[in-house]
């Protein structure tokens, strides 16, 4: 099979569709997001790597980049799986690094609107240590979104979001400006909220998507309310029921919410995602882990929006 490129797989920026690619373990279907997705490789020997996690393979070097694969059938049902032929490696592209993932197969690419994406309950995804990160309807078919960046952070902890950055900062004096954070994912919303909180920022309101924190603001804003409840926000761009480029974009383009600064804080940070993050009026762009960054940008901001 030849590799399969994503380069020709672009959606207009804030309209809230999301591509899903569809793949097989064990005849289960689930699902990545596009954005994420590198190529498409046919399965190719693997050099195995001491004092890894159970799930880890090793690595490989295609076209002179070497690259960790991850087992993924083994990685979700913890038992061994025999490695076929026709296993096909998805080399992803997130958190600013390369991963191969093995499966059996690859369905094709199903668009869909995040309306379409459910947050799973806790009885299946697992509540924190769950890696569902939401069930899509891709025609017929139900497909389990798989929370990659959950499956990186449990496998390679110090590539996720480290609070000795924060703890690096010393002491900091409290910050009582009230950030609303939209991030679906249960662990990473609550190490963004102990590492701001660490930081200083007290007066923090989590989201699980987008759309709630679209309709918490049309509310203050109804109650003429919209700065003593909300000074910045930070987003996300994957999550279910609204992502982060069309909830900047709404926010952007209303009269009376666009002077509030958005940040997106985004595994998927590249260049083709920073030009969409522009487009729609985001104030900044960070890709993830960068805690630390991420708080220096909000210092910033906010110190800018009290000058005005």
């Amino acid at each position: 099979m030849a590799e399969e490129s994503r380069s020709g797989i672009l959606l207009e920026t804030g309209t809230n569709e999301i591509e899903i690619m569809e793949f097989t373990i064990d005849g289960n279907l689930y699902g990545i997001n596009v954005a994420k997705v590198r190529e498409i490789m046919m399965s190719a020997p693997v050099k195995p790597m001491p004092h890894t996690h159970q799930a880890v393979e090793g690595i490989f070097k295609p076209r002179d980049t070497v690259i960790t694969v991850v087992d993924l059938p083994k990685y979700l049902t913890r038992r061994e799986h025999e490695h076929k032929e026709k296993d096909l490696f998805i080399v992803t592209n997130f958190n600013q690094m390369h991963v191969a993932f093995r499966v059996d197969t690859v369905v094709g690419i199903s668009r869909i609107s995040w309306k379409d994406i459910q947050k799973p309950d806790s009885t299946i995804s697992g509540g924190a240590d769950g890696v569902a990160t939401g069930i899509a309807q891709c025609g017929e078919d139900l497909v389990n979104i798989l929370d990659f960046e959950r499956i990186v952070a449990e496998i390679a902890p110090e590539t996720s979001i480290q609070i000795s950055e924060v703890e690096a900062m010393g002491n900091r004096g409290r910050n009582t400006n009230p950030v609303w954070v939209a991030e679906d994912s249960i662990l990473l919303s609550r190490m963004i909220r102990e590492s701001l909180e660490r930081a200083g920022y007290v007066n923090l309101r989590m989201f699980p998507n987008g759309a709630e924190l679209w309709d918490a603001l049309q509310t203050c804003e109804k109650q003429g309310d919209v700065d003593s409840q909300v000074a910045i926000i930070i987003t996300d761009l994957e999550m279910p029921q609204m992502d982060g480029h069309r909830l900047t974009k709404l926010i952007k383009s209303s009269r009376e919410l666009q002077h509030i600064p958005v940040v997106i804080f985004s595994s998927l940070i590249t260049e083709e995602m920073r030009r969409k993050g522009q487009e729609v009026g985001a104030d900044e762009q960070l890709s993830k882990p960068e805690i630390g960054h991420l708080i220096g940008i909000l210092d910033e901001l906010l110190e800018r929006k009290q000058k005005k």
